[in-house]
């Protein structure tokens, strides 16, 4: 059924007919993924390994994502990676620039060349007799199916579904005589220059779209059912300028690095334990970049604290200089239905339309959607504890790459591949040959793994594993104290355990 892969020569090799097998399998070359790679080349040098990735180009969702102004939603200094110091004047770096920062650095290891392009896991099996996963993978190209086999298997995929945004069921989408897109699958030749356009959305998807589309387009209308935070941040940061004039690059990036961290810290602690402060300072932050008069409180004034959701970031304030020049605006109202025209609002109000984009979020997808069976079970993650915010109880020799919610994606997942690197390292110092992540004991509670409001994970979160309530099953949502877990913390507490594969400790028993 299966048959061998023949791309890559990073295998230990295996007669012809058998899987392929490799100490590591990473899934997903997007940021993590190349991230992954990179640390286990440096920190692992002996171990085999290749890059599975389903599409045909290194980048993830930067490489998937082409809508107009599409931007990273925190500062590069955090969101590049720790060894490889982003080098460009911008802090918010549009899409196209971190594309290319991902493949460089791809291609600066040679880990580009350990990519399997057309390589989407669908299913992966573990052994404990064999201490071992069987990986099924389809090829999308016309290589057929590939069976493979690694010891450890680290899911860099992301958390959404890469197929499909969401949205929402609207009354009479198909009356509409105009253009719908939603933002993930962006046409490459869509023209709207002169068109009236419609976004749908008040998250960081939309308050990029507003203002990049904004001039060009005839007028761009950002319809919201409710607020977001905005917060407006310079697109260069003129402290790191100050640093990297004076200083060594990697010295300056270190402390670029660190401010930024401590900051973001500062920022969401502040925001937890003096909402109201917080709220009043984004206000007026608002105020001072709209012209006078405008109605801060109707279209920037939240049900929820800040950081209950994603606080949003405009760089130089773009979406505030386009609703001043008049390009674009805001309406803030819940749709009844689509018409031929356009759309019919619950106040009774008809906004007409050329384009209507629906920024209405993601569809969370947890491992890509990959299957997974331990010893012949079906795994259920949703009921499964994270341990450490990176591995699943009952699963043993796999990791999941998860970046923060409240700072830069890249900060948490470097620390989950060096983390890996270390347990790897560990486990061939003692012979071990499975890491198995245990559930927390009675009087350890279980809650939600994500505290976030937010409507994408709202709608998926009884898919997801839980937290416990304390370490080593907590996620800290915080840079500091996970350093001093991930790199500096016990590998063998009390949250798993290590040992041999069950066919040679069974062996070893009967020999004794």
């Amino acid at each position: 059924m299966f048959e061998q892969s023949d791309q890559g020569a990073n295998g230990r090799g295996a007669d012809q007919g058998t899987a392929e097998h490799l100490d590591v399998l990473i899934v997903g070359a997007g940021l993590s993924g190349i991230g992954a790679a990179r640390r286990l080349q440096e920190q692992c040098p002996g171990k085999s390994f290749a890059v599975l990735e389903a599409r045909d180009a290194i980048g993830g969702t930067w490489d998937l994502f082409r809508y107009p102004g599409i931007r990273s939603d925190s500062d590069m200094y955090t969101l590049g990676y720790a060894s490889r110091p982003w080098e460009q004047a911008e802090a918010i770096a549009d899409g196209p620039a971190i594309r290319s920062y991902i493949r460089e650095t791809a291609q600066e290891g040679g880990i580009d060349r350990k990519v399997r392009y057309g390589h989407r896991v669908t299913r992966a099996e573990w052994s404990s007799d064999d201490a071992r996963w069987t990986v099924e993978v389809e090829r999308t190209d016309a290589g057929g199916p590939v069976e493979m086999t690694c010891d450890f298997l680290f899911a860099c995929t992301g958390y959404y579904r890469y197929d499909e945004g969401y949205t929402p069921a609207f009354e009479g989408v198909d009356r509409f005589e105009g253009e719908i897109v939603h933002p993930q699958l962006w046409p490459e030749d869509l023209d709207y220059e002169g068109k009236r356009v419609i976004v749908i959305g008040s998250g960081a998807t939309a308050v990029t779209l507003v203002p990049a589309m904004a001039g060009r387009a005839a007028h761009v209308t950002m319809l919201q059912r409710s607020p977001s935070y905005v917060l407006s941040l310079p697109a260069e940061d003129p402290i790191a300028g100050f640093l990297r004039r004076r200083l060594p690059a990697r010295i300056a990036y270190s402390l670029i690095r660190w401010k930024n961290v401590l900051l973001t810290q500062l920022f969401f602690q502040l925001s937890r334990r003096a909402p109201r402060l917080v709220r009043r300072l984004i206000h007026r932050g608002v105020e001072r970049r709209l012209p006078p008069g405008y109605d801060v409180d109707k279209h920037f004034e939240p049900r929820y604290d800040p950081w209950d959701q994603r606080v949003c970031l405009v760089p130089d304030g773009d979406l505030f200089a386009a609703l001043s020049r008049g390009d674009a605006s805001i309406v803030t109202d819940e749709i009844e239905t689509f018409t031929e025209r356009g759309l019919r609002l619950a106040s009774g109000a008809e906004l007409d339309a050329d384009l209507i984009v629906t920024a209405t979020g993601l569809n969370l997808l947890t491992l890509g959607g990959i299957e997974l069976t331990v010893d012949g079970r079906e795994v259920d993650v949703s009921e499964t504890v994270a341990y450490k915010g990176l591995m699943l109880s009952g699963v043993p020799n796999l990791a999941l790459a998860l970046g923060y919610t409240n700072a830069s994606w890249t900060l948490k997942c470097d620390l989950v591949a060096e983390y890996v690197c270390r347990l790897l390292n560990h486990m061939d110092e003692h012979d071990y040959r499975r890491c198995m992540p245990l559930a927390p004991g009675p009087g350890i509670g279980t809650e939600p793994i994500i505290d976030l409001t937010a409507g994408y994970v709202l709608r998926s979160i009884d898919q997801l594993p839980e937290q416990g309530t304390r370490t080593p099953w907590r996620l800290h949502q915080n840079y500091p104290l996970d350093i001093l877990m991930l790199r500096h913390g016990r590998l063998d507490d009390e949250g798993i355990e290590f040992s041999g594969a069950e066919r040679e400790t069974r062996a070893e028993a009967v020999a004794a």
